[in-house]
This record gives structure tokens, C-alpha cells and sequence, in this order.
């Protein structure tokens, strides 16, 4: 039986890091990465402005999306899905999506302060013009409210990355 592939995934707060770290696993890991971002922009642009626009939207693409992960993990490819991971039904998107295919999967869990990631949104307004709209401090208070971090009883193959140093979970 051919290996599978490696699916990695993240957790954390808006503006937290998570697209940067999903480049950086890709190279750590020769990996593809998949990002909601860019998967959202192409299929539905200019559609999203409201974070009620953004849940539906991103419903709608799961399906195409968890089927072409499955057949790029049965493939053997590691794969790195810029997507959130940040309640617990999220997180058992995931990992449903790669144990259907006896693919192992890890959870990247960036534990980063409010005041850190309202920052990084901050600069990343100046940085991405056409994302300034949709980051903004109300859209994180509004986003943050439904975040849950990971718990032991998730069953997770957990990797902490906090601001000064990472541990194993």
C-alpha cells in the first residue's frame, strides 16, 4: 500500500500568523498549500464583505475542496490548507477529511495575544490594500468571539506555537 500524504492545519486568532506559517510548513515539509483566501477571491470575487457573506461562501466550496485534499493525500502529496481551524467543529473538518483516507494530519495551533494579532492586522491593511475592508479590529472582535482554542479532549496531534517557543501537545 503507497504511503499517504500529511495533511497540516492551523489554529489561531485572526491576523495570528496562520498564512505565514502555512508557507513555511509547505517549504519545511514539501507540501502544497491550499489557502480559503485565495480559493474564495477566484471563486467568488468581490462577494465577500461581511463576515456572514464569508461563512456562506466558504460552505459552499468545502465539499470540492475536502474531496480534492483527499485525492491529493491518497496521492501521497503533503498537503498544508490555509484554512481555519479555530472551533471545534472546524477541527473536525479536518480531521475527518484526512482519516477517510488514512492520512495523518496535524493541527498547528499559533497561541498569539489580541494585541499581537490586532497589530499584524493593522500592518497587513497598509501591506494588502484590497484586504483593508474585511480587517479591520471590528471584524476581529466579531470573528474572535466564536474562537476556541484546542482541547485534550479533541483527540488532537497537537504542535504549539506560541510567541517565544514551541512544545508538543
Amino acid at each position: 500500500m503507497a504511503q499517504h500524504g500529511t495533511l497540516y492545519y492551523l489554529c489561531g486568532k485572526m491576523g495570528a500568523g496562520k498564512s505565514t506559517l502555512s508557507r513555511q510548513l509547505a517549504q519545511d515539509h514539501q507540501a502544497l498549500v491550499l489557502s480559503e483566501d485565495d480559493w474564495l477571491a477566484v471563486h467568488y470575487p468581490g462577494q465577500i464583505s461581511t463576515f456572514d457573506d464569508y461563512i456562506e461562501k466558504s460552505r459552499l466550496i468545502k465539499p470540492f475542496i475536502k474531496a480534492h485534499v483527499q485525492s491529493l493525500l491518497r496521492l501521497g502529496l503533503n498537503v498544508v490548507m490555509d484554512f481555519p481551524a479555530n472551533t471545534r467543529r472546524q477541527r473536525a473538518w479536518f480531521v475527518e477529511l484526512s482519516e477517510a483516507v488514512q492520512a495523518e494530519h496535524q493541527l498547528y495551533y499559533l497561541d498569539v495575544s489580541e494585541e499581537q494579532c490586532l497589530a499584524q492586522l493593522a500592518k497587513r491593511r497598509v501591506e494588502q490594500p484590497a484586504r483593508a475592508h474585511f480587517d479591520t479590529d471590528a471584524v476581529f472582535y466579531q470573528v474572535s468571539q466564536y474562537f476556541e482554542p484546542p482541547e485534550a479532549s479533541e483527540s488532537l496531534i497537537l504542535v504549539n506555537r506560541g510567541s517565544s517557543n514551541d512544545k508538543q501537545a
